[in-house]
């Protein structure tokens, strides 16, 4: 859990402020009524509409993961990239029972799915499927997983995403991470021959999203991951200073708090 003094208020203008800073990672829009008609002209409200959107994501950004979901639902589709990233985020990092994990990764990725017919050309519609797709698969036997046909439809999401959005760093680190974690489960010769996964993939999409975000504590978390998952003991402490450095970070919301805490906790 984020500690108790760990506090964030981006309330009034404050949020649109730090937008630039917090969304760099993921490339997310600013809400305001020009892209509530962009993407749905038969808006009654788009104004109104832009505004209840930004309350969502102060919610996400300080702290208050169920009231960004609850304000995300009430809005509707439009608000499908809140309320996939904060009941993501909850579900991975706070959420305990792995039935009610489950659940929330099922639901998120009914509505990434949703989100993907009616945006099509929404990058995180197309982000936050792979990224709720990846978290499922880690909650499931690798059988499972090989038999629903996860790895593909990640990778089909990642591609897309990027394709949008190049400059998208999470949907990077996703796929670096998508390539390490598909060569640990099925080596590396299925898993080139099958998914055209490989380490050097992997290392160039890790790259990409340090060089777009040096100070998200999550790109050096997920690069130590895929390097312990890559390459074992051979790459441990190089593993572990990604680790340090974010933990060593300071956050700038909710999420980078949780990131960092957990960087620390697993150093202990």
């Amino acid at each position: 859990m984020p500690e108790e003094s760990a506090t964030f208020d981006f309330s009034g203008k404050a949020l649109a402020k730090h937008w630039a800073e917090l969304h760099r990672g993921d490339c997310e829009p600013w809400p305001d009524a020009d892209r509530i008609i962009a993407l749905d002209p038969s808006c009654e409200d788009p104004a109104g509409t832009a505004e209840h959107l930004a309350d969502a994501w102060r919610c996400f950004h300080e702290g208050d993961f169920a009231g960004a979901v609850d304000r995300a639902e009430a809005i509707g589709l439009l608000a499908h990239a809140v309320a996939n990233k904060a009941s993501g985020i909850y579900a991975d990092y706070l959420e305990e029972d792995d039935e009610v994990k489950l659940d929330i990764y099922r639901n998120g990725i009914e509505r990434a799915e949703a989100a993907i017919k009616a945006f099509p050309d929404d990058a995180n519609a197309h982000y936050f499927h792979a990224f709720l797709l990846g978290r499922y698969s880690q909650c499931i036997s690798v059988a499972q997983a090989l038999a629903q046909g996860v790895g593909g439809k990640i990778k089909a999401s990642l591609e897309r995403a990027l394709k949008l959005a190049p400059k998208h760093a999470e949907a990077h680190t996703a796929f670096g991470l998508y390539h390490a974690e598909i060569i640990d489960k099925v080596g590396k010769l299925v898993g080139s021959m099958t998914y055209g996964a490989s380490a050097d993939k992997s290392m160039q999409h890790f790259a990409e999203a340090l060089e777009l975000t040096p100070d998200a504590p999550i790109a050096h978390l997920e690069y130590g991951n895929g390097l312990y998952l890559l390459y074992g003991d051979k790459k441990l402490e190089d593993s572990n200073e990604a680790y340090r450095t974010a933990a060593s970070m300071t956050p700038i919301d909710a999420m980078q708090r949780l990131d960092v805490d957990y960087a620390s906790s697993s150093l202990e």
